[in-house]
């Protein structure tokens, strides 16, 4: 199966709010599995819909060892997250050839849409919760820099641009 491509930085769907998913359709489930394998193919461990360019709150995530344990959400939002941090080395496909240490809380409960349209609360550890984390921020229309320091970002997305030139 094959996946859209990737909307490259810095296009306006990644800085824009994602609507809302009023419910879970065949058509939700069909963006959720052609995401799954972008994610798959990236590798990553996460993916929101808007970074294929779709405006819709969708994400999946899947930090298992073996893959294939994907979970999709719709509309997800934290409810609790705990103070203990976790640093990460984050990096996204839509700003290829750069990461950063971004600092997130190391657990969340999220409360979202299910692959059937029931609403589910659920609570991720580690990377998984660095994940979500990063997916919700993109449907919020962030990005992983947004977390640095401006000279920091600046020097990130100078590099992104030297280096996607080509």
């Amino acid at each position: 199966m094959m996946h859209r491509p990737y909307v490259m930085w810095p296009h306006e769907v990644l800085r824009t709010k994602a609507a809302p998913v009023t419910e879970v359709t065949d058509e939700t489930r069909a963006i959720w599995d052609e995401m799954i394998v972008a994610m798959d193919t990236m590798p990553g461990v996460g993916l929101a819909a808007p970074q294929l360019g779709i405006g819709l709150a969708l994400a999946v995530v899947d930090a298992s060892e073996g893959r294939g344990q994907a979970v999709r959400m719709a509309n997800p939002e934290v409810l609790h997250a705990s103070v203990e941090p976790r640093v990460h080395e984050e990096g996204s496909p839509n700003l290829p050839g750069v990461w950063a240490k971004v600092s997130r809380p190391r657990a969340v409960t999220v409360r979202f849409l299910n692959e059937q349209g029931v609403q589910e609360d659920r609570d991720f550890v580690g990377l998984w919760a660095t994940s979500v984390q990063h997916q919700i921020d993109h449907l919020a229309g962030k990005m992983f820099f947004d977390h640095l320091t401006k000279m920091k970002r600046d020097m990130l997305i100078k590099k992104a641009r030297k280096l996607n030139r080509g």
